[in-house]
């Protein structure tokens, strides 16, 4: 169950980071109202997944994972570029989260 809650926690801190760019801030209600209720259920989502996996690793899963799904929201729908050295980041970010899924004794199996 924690990785269904951690998939939860990231996909609401995804939508919420992307309404706070469409309320241009704060000033439309919906985006705003939508930021507020994506990044409550985020943190309601982690708090039910620290029952269940180390807070290190689901920390570093949900922020890692959070930074390359906004990039790539950024990129698609608001034609914001990313350069070479952000995609090789956004890339060890990716690895480091399956080396520490693969290899970590600490994370949940």
């Amino acid at each position: 169950m924690g990785y269904l809650y951690l998939f939860l926690a990231i996909v609401s801190e995804v939508i919420g980071t992307t309404a706070l760019k469409l309320s241009e801030g704060f000033t439309r209600f919906v985006p705003g109202a939508v930021v507020v209720a994506g990044y409550g259920l985020a943190f309601f989502f982690l708090s039910l997944v620290l029952k269940t996996i180390p807070v290190g690793v689901a920390y570093a899963i949900w922020s890692g994972l959070g930074i390359v799904l906004i990039s790539l929201i950024g990129r698609t729908y608001f034609h914001q570029t990313l350069d070479v050295p952000a995609w090789i980041g956004m890339g060890l970010i990716l690895c480091g989260i399956v080396v520490m899924n693969l290899f970590s004794k600490t994370v949940e199996r």
